[in-house]
C-alpha cells in the first residue's frame, strides 16, 4: 500500500517538540515547512507578564498568521510539493477557550468562523504528547526571555486541553507519539 502524505500537521503543548519534528520530517520528505513563528508575535512576552490584558490580541495575531499560512499552503498544493506544519488550524480555539473570557471568546470564534479559509484537510496529524513536568523542563533549557512566566499550572491546563481535543479528533488520520523520552 502506497500512502501519500501531502500535507502533514505535527501538533503538541509549548515543549513536546513539533517544531524541531516538523523541520526534520520537512527536510526527510523533501517538503516546504510551515512554522508558528511565537517569536514575530508582539504580544507573545506580553501576554506571559499579564494574560488577561494580552490573551486577545496573542491570539488573533496567531489565528491571523496561521490562516495566510494556509492561504498560501492552498496555493502550494497546485504544485504537488506539499509541506508539513507545526499546527493545526482546528486546535486554534483551544487557546482561545483557555485563555479568554466568555466575552472575548465569543468575538474570537466570530472572527476564527470569518477568517477561517477553506483548507486542505492533513493526511496526517502527529499530536506529540509528554507530560508537564517535561513541558516546564523543556521550555525552561530553550531560555527564550517571554517564555520565563510559563508556569507549570499553566502548562498543565493546556495539556488537558490537548488531551480533551484530540480524545474525540477525527477529522483526518491521528498518529500520537509520547515524546517524553526523544
Amino acid at each position: 500500500m502506497d500512502v501519500k502524505f501531502n500535507y502533514i500537521a505535527v501538533e503538541g503543548p509549548i515543549g513536546s517538540g513539533k517544531t524541531s519534528l516538523t523541520n526534520l520530517l520537512g527536510k526527510r520528505l523533501g517538503k516546504s515547512v510551515m512554522l508558528e513563528a511565537p517569536d514575530a508575535n508582539p504580544f507573545l512576552g506580553k501576554f506571559y507578564e499579564n494574560k488577561k490584558r494580552y490573551a486577545l490580541a496573542t491570539q488573533l495575531n496567531f489565528l491571523l498568521h496561521r490562516v495566510e499560512q494556509l492561504v498560501e499552503l492552498t496555493q502550494m498544493e497546485l504544485f504537488g510539493k506539499g509541506a508539513v506544519a507545526d499546527f493545526l488550524l482546528d486546535k486554534d480555539p483551544l487557546f482561545a477557550k483557555l485563555n479568554l473570557g466568555d466575552d472575548e471568546f465569543a468575538l474570537y470564534r466570530q472572527i476564527y468562523h470569518h477568517v477561517k479559509p477553506k483548507t486542505p484537510v492533513p493526511d496526517l496529524v502527529i499530536y506529540l504528547q509528554a507530560s508537564p513536568g517535561m513541558l516546564i523542563e523543556r521550555v525552561r533549557s530553550r531560555g527564550k526571555s517571554y517564555e520565563k512566566q510559563v508556569t507549570q499550572e499553566y502548562l498543565s491546563a493546556v495539556f488537558y486541553e490537548y488531551q480533551n481535543f484530540f480524545h474525540s479528533y477525527d477529522v483526518s488520520p491521528l498518529l500520537i507519539v509520547n515524546s517524553e523520552n526523544l
